[in-house]
């Protein structure tokens, strides 16, 4: 005789105060590995610690786990989207800086004092770092 299928159902969110990175794992169905990972590439999303050592997440931490594995999995955005996306523009990529041609005719008297000025500078803060080495 054949024995019934289990029929296995996705874990629902309880009700807790705190959950372990297990349980999360369970919930959000996001290895343990994973979700350490992320905790690396999202400054955003920072669980606490308990006295042990223990990660411990709140619901809120849940919810934008799953926020981030939806962006992630199903609506195929990169770990730079994801950020740009939940809102952290201070991690977005800064395009390098275009370089400056230099000008080497300027016959404006006060640019030229202003050059005389930062060599001066420059030559002192030289030195200073001559002192302290």
């Amino acid at each position: 005789m054949k024995q019934p299928q289990r029929v296995r159902k996705k874990k629902q969110i309880t009700e807790k105060l705190f959950y372990k990175i297990g349980e999360v794992s369970r919930i959000t169905g996001v290895e343990a590995y994973v979700l350490r990972y992320w905790e690396t590439e999202f400054p955003f999303l920072k669980p606490r610690k308990s006295n042990s050592g223990q990660r411990v997440y709140v619901k809120k931490d849940i919810e934008l786990i799953s926020q981030i594995k939806n962006l992630l999995y199903n609506e195929r955005y990169t770990i730079e989207g994801v950020r740009k996306r939940l809102g952290e523009p201070h991690l977005e990529v800064v395009p390098q800086r275009k370089e400056v041609k230099k000008v080497e005719s300027i016959s404006n008297p006060d640019v030229e004092q202003l050059r005389q000025t930062l060599k001066k500078v420059k030559s002192g803060l030289k030195d200073i770092l001559k002192q302290i080495k």
